[in-house]
């Protein structure tokens, strides 16, 4: 940590003095909900937490008001699409941000926005869409808030770019004892670096700055590949400055040896999609009927594989960038998360090892009989921002999807898998993502984080009572 980052740490007893000595502790414009725990779910409905208080900030100024009035442990959480646990800790305070959602400024010259961090993605496009521009990076579907990507250090499809700290310019944080702080690669570049892919361990984002990039009209190509051909197909089609912006490739069951390459490339040819942004009231029926289908009927593999997945791909289509970033999870989201759920694990292998992965991958799926529906393999540079990166080198990426049940049983057969993939990402010299369900033991965390013992002394730094915490950073910090 920097010698101007310890000044962070010793204004404690001034703020509170001062805040107090205004009666700034007692009037407060958060919305506080107490008396009783307040379960907090997530996407899955796996996992939920009971809470002692659930405070909704509106402004920093009130998010600083929370932490110094709360004595306890805190946690932060926008959309909710983590899925163990990490946006609460138990007993605790949790401060729901979506309410944060407002514009701060927008430079169209300079392709830069600065947004409050309870904004979604969605919204975030209704601002810049006038004015012809794209966000830089952000995951495939736009419901999740901008600060939970930046906490998460989420990616997307996008060529090249990697993980979203790459196109984030600066953050404001409040700290533990209520400082609030900016921090960017010049200012504090420690805290920065800690917080981007830090799930809320250093500080709760309130404000983030964003590069921008132009929207375009892009046109969408699909070609089929053995598994073992994709590598050096993606060399040579999507990394040779052949004008794709998005890409992914998706392998289905019940062997995943084949690769569907998705991509799309800047276009001149007119749009097939007149609309700019996917209209926020569109019908889903058809997309969960068929998501039910693969997962419910006799034969679902070979449904998807024959039939679906060609007529959602082969026809022509040519859409305007931001219509594309702006899909909807809706689309995914089944009728009832009662009895059954749906989940993701994600893996990040150098490149150099994908086949021998992908490979071991399929194996394991199968001997456990795990219920995927579909891998989809990204790309990404190496991360040169955040301190606990999940890209230390050049890697492929395997986001896995998959149906399972809510019992105990079921929790359990899925952490047995998931530890076996987990040991097959870390014998190739990869990781896993660290938003899902927390099946990883410690010793595989350690592994796949190394980097973790400099993220525990910036944390000592600035939380040296450690009250920033949720159910991942109990479990591994």
């Amino acid at each position: 940590m920097s010698p101007a980052s310890g000044i962070l740490v010793s204004r404690r007893t001034l703020l509170a003095a001062a805040l107090m000595g205004a009666g700034l502790l007692l009037v407060s414009p958060t919305e506080v909900h107490s008396g009783t725990l307040h379960p907090v779910e997530n996407v899955t409905r796996l996992y939920t937490v009971k809470v002692e208080r659930v405070v909704t900030p509106r402004s920093r100024e009130a998010v600083r008001n929370a932490l110094l009035e709360w004595p306890g442990l805190i946690a932060v959480g926008g959309g909710r699409y983590s899925m163990g646990g990490q946006v609460a800790v138990a007993g605790g305070l949790h401060i729901d941000m979506r309410e944060m959602n407002r514009l701060v400024w927008l430079r169209p010259d300079t392709k830069t926005v600065r947004v409050e961090a309870g904004m979604r993605w969605r919204d975030l496009q209704d601002h810049i869409d006038a004015h012809q521009l794209s966000v830089q990076t952000m995951q495939s579907y736009a419901n999740f808030t901008v600060g939970g990507s930046v906490s998460v250090n989420a990616h997307g499809r996008y060529v090249g770019h990697g993980p979203i700290g790459h196109s984030v310019r600066a953050l404001q944080l409040v700290l533990a004892d209520g400082e609030i702080v900016e921090v960017d690669r010049q200012k504090h570049p420690e805290l920065f670096r800690a917080a981007i892919g830090g799930y809320g361990a250093v500080g709760v984002i309130t404000e983030v700055e964003l590069a921008l990039d132009d929207n375009v009209r892009i046109e969408r190509t699909v070609e089929a590949l053995a598994l073992r051909d994709y590598p050096a197909w993606f060399e040579r089609e999507v990394r040779a400055a052949n004008g794709f912006l998005l890409h992914n490739a998706d392998l289905v069951p019940p062997f995943f040896d084949e690769a569907s390459a998705v991509s799309w490339r800047r276009s001149d040819k007119p749009l097939t999609v007149a609309a700019r942004l996917v209209p926020r009231d569109r019908s889903y029926r058809l997309e969960q009927g068929m998501v039910w289908a693969v997962t419910e009927l006799p034969n679902g593999d070979a449904l998807q594989r024959k039939y679906i997945r060609p007529a959602l791909l082969d026809r022509p289509e040519v859409v305007w960038l931001n219509y594309e970033a702006s899909l909807d999870l809706r689309s995914l989201e089944p009728a009832s998360r009662r009895a059954t759920t749906y989940v993701l694990q994600e893996y990040f292998i150098p490149t150099q090892h994908f086949l021998v992965f992908a490979t071991e991958m399929a194996r394991i799926i199968r001997k456990h009989q795990a219920k995927v529906l579909n891998v989809s393999i990204r790309h990404s540079p190496t991360d040169e921002v955040s301190m606990l990166a999940w890209a230390r080198e050049e890697v492929f990426s395997f986001v896995v999807y998959y149906k399972q049940r809510t019992d105990s049983q079921a929790l359990e057969d899925a952490g047995r898998w998931t530890r076996d993939m987990i040991d097959a990402a870390l014998k190739c010299g990869g990781t896993y993502y660290l938003p899902y369900q927390l099946h990883a033991t410690r010793a595989q965390f350690a592994a796949a984080y190394p980097q973790a013992d400099a993220f525990r002394a910036v944390k000592r730094a600035v939380d040296p009572q450690g009250r920033l915490s949720n159910a991942l950073w109990q479990r591994y910090l």
